[in-house]
């Protein structure tokens, strides 16, 4: 219970602390926005129509892996907790 509590503290001490000080970054996708805007202005031939489609396919995949994970989990506790019951 002593285990459970630290780490709840820890977690909400961590939230105000990152909400009372942000950290400002930089995301890739505005290195990809800049790189597409300087190609238009290149008018080299570079064909950027599916950027936007590879960005959002790499942030969706690793919350689709972990929802799987998640739910994969969730029903073998469910099953684990419905056989120690009985």
């Amino acid at each position: 219970m002593k285990k459970i509590f630290f780490v709840g503290t820890l977690a909400v001490f961590l939230g105000l602390l990152l909400s009372v000080f942000p950290v400002n970054v930089q995301a890739q996708c505005t290195m990809c926005k800049t790189q597409v805007e300087s190609s238009r202005q290149d008018k080299d031939g570079y064909d950027t129509t599916g950027l936007n489609k590879g960005i959002l396919y790499l942030m969706v995949i690793p919350y689709v892996l972990m929802g799987t994970v998640g739910f994969f989990w969730y029903r073998n506790s469910k099953k684990k907790k419905a056989t120690t019951i009985r």
